[in-house]
């Protein structure tokens, strides 16, 4: 069985959100990886945080992750699976997807 990192990406938000509504989508999330792991599919998880740097060959740091585009990267999920198919079938119903309009890139991880 191979891994396969699902990354998380949506559009900047500037809207606050009420505690209520953090709760929510915590619940979504934790329901959504709880199927994966009760497939026994899960290796790990995390949520990125909103401060970053970039550092490039001979150029400054900079701050990042990207400030020059909108799109931010939330976090990531590690999942087992047999297949970039199976790995694509595991992502339906991600958070990222249904709460906040955005993309899920599947890779497969390079073992050395």
């Amino acid at each position: 069985m191979k891994e396969f990192m699902m990354i998380f990406r949506s559009e900047e938000r500037v809207e606050r959100t009420t505690p209520e509504e953090m709760q929510a989508q915590i619940k979504v999330w934790q329901d959504w990886i709880g199927g994966i792991a009760a497939k026994d599919r899960f290796v790990a998880t995390n949520a990125l945080g909103m401060q970053g740097k970039v550092i490039r060959t001979n150029k400054p740091v900079t701050d990042g992750p990207y400030a020059e585009v909108k799109e931010m990267i939330g976090g990531y999920i590690i999942v087992k699976a047999e297949s970039m198919d199976e790995a694509v079938i595991l992502s339906k119903g991600c958070p990222t997807l249904t709460l906040h309009g955005g993309s899920v890139e599947i890779r497969d991880v390079m073992v050395f």
